[in-house]
């Protein structure tokens, strides 16, 4: 299954999950990356713009999932994980037209929809760079 339609169909919801973890806990469950529960809170800091509005949760949850699925030991080992990153973020700021938690809240978020715009377009630019890559 795909992370957007896992993520539409509500998945995170009941957990009070917030949009990195939403992010990351589902991609675990889509791709089935077999991250332990201890590596899946290492994603809660990052929502709500790290808590200040900043960089989208969203798409620093999609960046942790690429890291994870991409790099074999750390980032100076290739340029890939740099440019899969740089594809995610223009596509993700091309699409929604920002990277920051205030404008995209501002921009897409109300409370009958919450995030859920952001999470799930961030949802699909990830589905595409993974179907692409491969796991």
């Amino acid at each position: 299954m795909k992370l957007k339609e896992l993520l539409a169909k509500g998945y995170g919801n009941t957990m009070d999950l917030n949009c990195a973890e939403k992010m990351v806990y589902g991609a675990n469950w889509a791709y089935d990356l077999k991250l332990a529960p201890e590596s899946l809170k290492l994603s809660a800091g990052f929502g709500g713009g790290m808590g200040v509005e900043s960089v989208c949760g969203a798409l620093t949850g999609a960046i942790m999932v690429l890291s994870h699925l991409y790099v074999k030991q750390n980032s100076h080992e290739s340029t890939r994980i740099k440019e899969l990153e740089s594809e995610f973020i223009n596509a993700f700021q091309k699409e929604l037209g920002f990277s920051d938690c205030k404008n995209l809240k501002a921009t897409y978020r109300n409370d009958e929809v919450k995030c859920n715009p952001i999470i799930f377009k961030a949802a699909e630019i990830l589905d595409t760079i993974v179907e692409r890559e491969g796991l």
